[in-house]
């Protein structure tokens, strides 16, 4: 414990984890909070953490509550009693992510624990989730906009969306990227030769368009599948057959060794990004930070990351090949779009500013409760 303020975070799958882009900020954000005198506990999935990482952070507190893993309910049963523990302990700030934890902020609330909502993506947007599941996203968003005493976007654009649907303001905190020096490639592979795919294998991230393209692209050029479904299912045993079937596919299924990945990045040709319902995603982020060539869906929150740094294309498999092999088969442009994507990610989304903007957003939090409890507004 130290003498400083609490706070709980929560929504994630804990800390150290490696499973997406909520793990990626708690890595950065929790060492950096116990850094500035914060007493920080973050609520964890047995099963998700690495506690044996050499990057893990002893200072840093891991939680275990129960929950439920099932693919559409077991976010809302961990922030159940996540939620519930920290109401019981009454942490100074909680910082909640996901907006399926909207409906368990007035426990939060009751308790005079102020709130900070990381609200992420389009959730009830996404294709992988069903009709209920969907329906679940939506109304923990309107609980969310509700109850949440401050939100965070992660871009511009989902704030615009923020603010036409649900009418709440809140602070935009795009996601970091790390800054490496050059890694051995550990997989055979020829730098520079190669596609490169990271991505969660669900529909919303074009995997189907992508895999179509890959049966082409692998003809003359290797391709390399990093990600996983997390639950099986179809895209994933797509991928599993076109591995089996062709020599030049190489699917690693998911990377928790960040050296790895990031020198996958830093030699690939390539790499393909078809998220489309998110916002800043970390993934893309940290491709410009290992300069990495990047052919993106054409979205809005694509363009506000990447800027002019990258190429764009809609999501059907014979444009996403074209833009891919005219990338592959010219060094020149792969050198001018490395040079482009690593100087925007070091000048615009660097780790070090997005944890210090979200501290600051914490401790506003906690004068602005402590000030409404002194008033006697509470």
């Amino acid at each position: 414990m130290t003498d400083g303020p609490s706070i709980a975070i929560i929504g994630s799958r804990g800390y150290p984890s490696f499973y997406g882009g909520f793990e990626t900020l708690v890595r950065h954000l929790a060492p950096h909070l116990v850094d500035q005198g914060w007493d920080v506990d973050v609520y964890c999935r047995r099963e998700a953490v690495v506690t044996d990482h050499p990057g893990h952070d002893p200072r840093v507190r891991q939680v275990f509550t129960p929950g439920w893993e099932a693919k559409s309910f077991s976010t809302l049963s961990y922030g159940l009693t996540s939620v519930g523990h920290t109401a019981r302990r009454r942490h100074d700030v909680a910082f909640v992510m996901n907006v399926a934890n909207g409906y368990w902020l007035p426990l939060l609330r009751a308790r005079t624990i102020p709130s900070v909502v990381n609200v992420d993506g389009i959730e009830w947007e996404r294709e992988k989730w069903s009709a209920a599941g969907r329906k679940i996203f939506f109304y923990g968003a309107r609980a969310t906009a509700r109850f949440a005493d401050h939100i965070v976007t992660d871009s511009r654009a989902i704030a615009d969306r923020w603010r036409e649907e649900f009418g709440r303001e809140g602070t935009t905190i795009p996601y970091g990227g790390t800054a490496v020096a050059a890694l051995p490639l550990v997989e055979d592979l020829t730098p520079g030769r190669y596609a490169l795919l990271v991505a969660r294998l669900v529909p919303e991230n074009s995997i189907g368009e992508f895999l179509s393209a890959a049966e082409a692209l692998s003809e003359k050029w290797d391709v390399v599948i990093v990600g996983s479904s997390g639950y099986g299912g179809e895209l994933e045993e797509r991928v599993r057959r076109l591995a089996a079937t062709r020599p030049r596919v190489h699917w690693l299924g998911h990377i928790s060794d960040d050296d790895r990945l990031f020198a996958l990045w830093q030699h690939a040709g390539v790499y393909f990004h078809g998220h489309s319902v998110g916002g800043t995603n970390p993934a893309l982020v940290q491709a410009m930070a290992c300069g990495t060539p990047v052919v993106a869906r054409d979205t809005v929150y694509n363009r506000e990351v990447l800027g002019t740094t990258g190429a764009f294309v809609p999501p059907e498999p014979a444009a996403i090949h074209r833009a891919l092999d005219r990338v592959l088969a010219d060094p020149a442009l792969q050198d001018q779009m490395r040079q482009a994507a690593r100087a925007r990610q070091q000048r615009l989304l660097t780790w070090e500013q997005v944890v210090r903007d979200y501290e600051r957003v914490f401790r506003e939090a906690l004068a602005k409760r402590s000030a409404e409890l002194h008033m006697g507004t509470m």
